[in-house]
């Protein structure tokens, strides 16, 4: 009998690795624990895991890691020093070529990526997956290389910190490169207000981000119409939502002048919304955001046809989204045992779903606030402190 070839385990990891596979494989790795199978099909599976594990740790590092380290300005460094952006990792060729050029602009864009993070833990807090950062390299792990609903959210609400944050530091005349808004004036604005002050810069912001952020996913050169090709268009798609959101939701705000405050004259100039609208937007986003697969012209397009196409300010996903109950090392997932709940809710954050029916640890805790405050003339507050007996429940 003449056997076919096959190509030596290693070879076939190589041509074959996705992360899907690697999930398929971790999956069918448990599925054979206790049974009897094949030595070579369980060393196979083994082999397929390690790989999956380096191929991962190489692709984890990303631009969010500025927001995890400490960037010093560029003014501070001595003569002979090492050059700031040699200093910075996670960053693709094109993102430190921008570097180079745009030094001043290092420190806000770290300051937009941990607003961004702070802003997906808020929204985030009473769910099965918080937004956890694991480490300062890849910042959220390996549930990134999943493109899930949150690694859309994750994408589009650091796009927008970065906008946020650069457009208000040109307003503050931080950047050599920008100043404050000329935005237009609007055309609703009533005739006898002035368009003025220092508005903040969100067009600098917006193009800024989109050609710092969409550098990283520009550069690959996936076969088109391959799963990775499929990823690098969600990421974009996704990082413009974010961006949208903040250029969208940013405002005209004005000032009243005149006598005795009575108002006679108004200046105003455009101001960015508060972050909070921006990342509960962004949720809403997230909640109706469109499932996507690669399609025959190397597109993305919708798996329910039903549904109307994504627009360029709504979020899109490829993969379904673990359930996030248990650890895994595979997916990146954190599980939920340890998460605080609240067992009065039916929601997300009630103790049924955060524990994933595996039931909830009761205790007490003692919780001190200060309380019945009074003001003295004159000028202080002086409170008492008072000490409560407070239940809480943890995740089995």
């Amino acid at each position: 009998m003449q056997l076919g070839f096959h190509p030596p385990p290693h070879r076939l990891v190589k041509s074959t690795l996705t992360l899907r596979s690697c999930v398929r494989m971790d999956m069918a790795m448990r599925v054979t624990q206790g049974q009897r199978t094949f030595p070579g099909l369980h060393l196979l599976l083994v082999l397929v895991l390690s790989a999956c594990s380096s191929r991962l740790m190489v692709d984890a590092n990303s631009w969010w890691s500025l927001a995890m380290n400490p960037i010093q300005r560029p003014e501070m460094y001595i003569i002979g020093a090492q050059p700031l952006c040699s200093q910075l990792t996670g960053l693709s060729q094109g993102q430190r070529k921008l570097c180079q050029l745009y030094q001043d602009h290092m420190v806000y864009i770290g300051e937009g990526a941990k607003t961004g993070i702070k802003e997906c833990q808020y929204q985030f807090k009473n769910r099965r997956w918080n937004c956890s950062t694991v480490d300062n390299t890849s910042v959220f792990g390996r549930v990134m290389q999943i493109g899930s609903r949150e690694t859309a959210f994750t994408y589009a609400i650091s796009a927008a910190g970065v906008v946020n944050a650069v457009s208000r530091a040109c307003r503050e005349g931080e950047l050599s490169t920008c100043g404050c808004s000329r935005t237009a004036r609007p055309r609703d604005l009533p005739r006898d207000w002035l368009w003025g002050g220092c508005g903040d810069n969100v067009n600098y912001g917006y193009r800024f981000a989109r050609e710092f952020v969409d550098a990283r996913e520009r550069e690959k050169n996936h076969p088109r119409g391959s799963e990775e090709h499929a990823r690098t268009l969600m990421n974009l798609q996704n990082n413009e939502a974010g961006r949208q959101a903040v250029y969208n939701l940013a405002n005209v705000a004005c000032k009243c002048h005149g006598v005795s405050g009575s108002c006679s004259l108004k200046t105003c100039w455009l101001q960015l919304a508060d972050f909070r609208r921006v990342g509960e937007f962004l949720k809403e986003k997230y909640d109706s955001a469109a499932a996507m697969r690669i399609g025959r012209k190397s597109k993305l397009e919708l798996v329910n046809s039903r549904f109307n196409a994504p627009t360029p300010e709504d979020l899109v996903y490829i993969d379904p989204s673990p359930d996030y109950c248990l650890r895994n090392e595979t997916t990146g997932s954190l599980g939920t045992q340890g998460r605080h709940c609240n067992k009065t809710s039916e929601g997300m954050g009630g103790c049924e779903l955060m524990c994933c029916g595996r039931g909830y640890d009761q205790f007490k805790i003692y919780q001190h606030e200060r309380c019945h405050c009074k003001f003295h003339w004159c000028c202080y507050v002086k409170c008492k402190r008072c000490t409560t007996l407070v239940d809480q429940y943890v995740c089995k």
